[in-house]
C-alpha cells in the first residue's frame, strides 16, 4: 500500500490536501480515500470499491469516451470564467454554492461569469451540498437560475429526503440527489420518495462500480457519475462506471484531476474536447514516491485502513 498526499490547486470541500491509499491486486490498482468526516463504518464502502478495482477489475464498457463537466469551486467570478475556458473543452459546468462565508451576490456573479464563458449552448448545474433549508432553497433557486441563464439541475439543495421532495414539488429546477444516496443507509429511499429527478453516483462511497450499476438499475432514474476528488487511479473507477451504464444523458463530474496539483500517473484522466477517453492509467513509481505522505499522515491512514478492513472482513 502507498499513502499519498497531494495539494489541491484551490481549497475544495474545505480541504487543501487530498490524501488516501493506493493498493495493488491481481486486477490492477485501487484507491481508498474516504474523507475524514466518514467514520470507519461508512468508510467500509470505500474499501469495498478499492478491493473491487484491485481484485475484480471493471465491467466491460459500452462507450469509448465519457463527456464531463468542469467543476467550479467557490472562487471569484473572474477566476470561474478562467476555469471554464481552461477546462479542456467542457461544455457543462458544475458550480459550488452555499459555502459558509460566500454571499448570494457572489454566487450570482460566479454563475454569470460561467455562463458567459460557456456561451448560450453550455449547461450549468449547481451544488449546494445540502446546506439550505427548504425556504432558502425556494428563495435562492429562481435567482441563481436567472443568473445561470437556466440551470440544468440543482444538486442536493437540502440535507434530508423529505426536504428534497418538497423543493422538487414547489419549483421547476430539476433536483439531483448526492449525499442522500451516498451517505444513506438506504440509497434507494430518495427514489421511492420521488425526491429527485437525477441520481449522483460516486463509486467509492457506494462500494464499487457494480454496486452503483445495481442502484441505477433499481431506481430507473437518470444518473450522473461523479468523483470523490480522487487521483486518476480512483477516477478510473468512475470512468468505468460511466462507460458501463446503458444510458448516460448527463455529463459526468469526473474532470476533478484538474483540481489537484499533481497525480500518480504520467497521463492523468483529463478532458480532451469535453470528454475523457475510457482507459485505466497505471501509476508511475516516481510519481507515487513524489506524492508520498509524511510518516505521521501515513501512520494515520494505515491505522484507519486496518480498522476498516476489520469491519469488511476478508475477500
Amino acid at each position: 500500500m502507498h499513502v499519498f498526499a497531494i495539494p489541491m490547486r484551490t481549497r475544495f470541500r474545505r480541504i487543501d490536501v487530498r490524501e488516501g491509499v493506493l493498493v495493488r491486486g491481481d486486477a490492477g490498482w485501487g484507491e481508498f480515500s474516504p474523507f475524514w468526516d466518514y467514520d470507519d463504518a461508512e468508510s467500509a464502502a470505500w474499501w469495498r470499491a478499492a478491493r473491487e478495482a484491485s481484485e475484480l477489475g471493471f465491467p466491460e464498457p459500452v462507450r469509448e469516451r465519457v463527456p464531463v463537466n468542469v467543476t467550479i469551486p467557490v472562487v471569484a467570478a473572474e477566476r470561474a470564467g478562467e476555469l471554464v475556458r481552461a477546462s479542456g473543452g467542457c461544455t457543462t459546468a458544475k458550480v459550488k454554492v452555499a459555502e459558509p462565508g460566500d454571499s448570494l451576490a457572489k454566487e450570482v456573479e460566479r454563475l454569470e461569469a460561467v455562463r458567459e464563458a460557456l456561451g448560450p449552448s453550455g449547461r450549468v448545474r449547481i451544488d449546494a451540498n445540502g446546506a439550505w433549508d427548504v425556504d432558502t432553497a425556494l428563495a435562492r433557486l429562481p435567482v441563481l437560475d436567472r443568473a445561470a441563464g437556466g440551470l440544468e439541475y440543482v444538486e442536493q439543495p437540502c440535507a434530508s429526503v423529505p426536504e428534497l421532495a418538497e423543493v422538487r414539488r414547489r419549483q421547476s429546477v430539476l433536483v439531483a440527489a448526492d449525499e442522500s444516496v451516498r451517505r444513506a443507509e438506504d440509497p434507494l429511499a430518495v427514489a421511492r420518495a420521488e425526491a429527485a429527478d437525477v441520481l449522483v453516483l460516486k463509486v467509492q462511497p457506494l462500494g464499487g462500480v457494480r454496486a452503483c450499476l445495481r442502484i441505477a438499475e433499481a431506481t430507473g432514474l437518470p444518473v450522473v457519475v461523479s468523483s470523490a476528488l480522487e487521483t486518476s487511479v480512483g477516477l478510473a473507477a468512475g470512468i468505468a462506471l460511466a462507460a458501463a451504464l446503458p444510458d448516460l444523458p448527463f455529463a459526468s463530474g469526473l474532470a476533478t484531476a484538474q483540481l489537484l496539483e499533481g497525480d500518480v500517473v504520467a497521463q492523468p484522466l483529463l478532458p480532451e474536447g469535453g470528454s475523457i477517453p475510457v482507459r485505466r492509467p497505471e501509476p508511475e513509481p516516481e510519481l507515487v514516491e513524489a506524492a508520498r505522505a509524511d510518516e505521521e499522515t501515513a501512520g494515520r491512514w494505515r491505522d484507519r485502513l486496518a480498522r476498516v478492513q476489520g469491519i469488511v472482513g476478508p475477500s
